[in-house]
């Protein structure tokens, strides 16, 4: 198996994450995987839904983040992993599951995904994205509502009872870890040039 190159995206909700991983996927195609944690919320099927829509999502806590860490280190090792599905509709893990095959660069995205130390020391670029607080909870917003099936009132109330808050107690210091911080998301085209380089040296060894 060639090297692999494991590649970090973090950045608050909303800032421009996927932005920056859909641009190199189109830059490299079937080089590139990506392991999302949002797919690595803790299943909680005994939990009636409205116990569930409760829950703090933002928390380090509400993510089985040492199933991600030995599926990255199987990946980093040629073997292929059963990635798990989230549902957001429900809050809930569902019984599904993708198959994710070991390729030359991985990416690993998430907004708290520089939290976890050991999951740090398995990345060998680890970007933040930057955005600015009003410009993430407008894209939130969007998101939510067209995409995920959110009422407006719901996505407001969790954004400012958890994301907010979890967000300046865990999201924001993790940006001390990262090797580049990318400000303005996936508009900085100056960064996101100068990591597509970086990522076309790594497969052109």
């Amino acid at each position: 198996m060639q090297d692999i190159m494991v590649i970090g995206i973090a950045g608050g909700t909303g800032s421009g994450k996927t932005t920056i991983t859909r641009r190199l996927i189109q830059s490299f195609g079937e080089e590139v995987s990506v392991v999302h944690h949002d797919n690595y919320y803790k299943a909680h099927h005994d939990m009636p839904y409205e116990e569930r829509a409760r829950l703090n999502y933002d928390h380090p806590n509400a993510f089985d983040t040492d199933l991600m860490l030995r599926h990255i280190r199987q990946l980093k090792a040629g073997k292929s992993i059963q990635c798990p599905v989230y549902d957001y509709s429900i809050h809930d893990r569902t019984d599904k599951t993708v198959l994710i095959r070991p390729t030359r660069v991985i990416i690993v995205e998430g907004i708290l995904i520089y939290e976890s130390l050991e999951l740090c020391r398995e990345m060998d670029i680890k970007i933040y994205v930057d955005t600015d607080a009003d410009v993430r909870i407008l894209r939130r917003i969007v998101r939510d509502v067209r995409d995920r099936g959110r009422s407006l009132d719901s996505v407001i109330d969790q954004y400012l009872s958890t994301v907010k808050p979890m967000h300046e107690q865990f999201v924001e210091p993790s940006k001390r870890r990262a090797d580049v911080i990318i400000p303005q998301g996936g508009h900085n085209q100056v960064a996101l040039e100068m990591v597509i380089e970086r990522v076309r040296a790594h497969l052109s060894k």
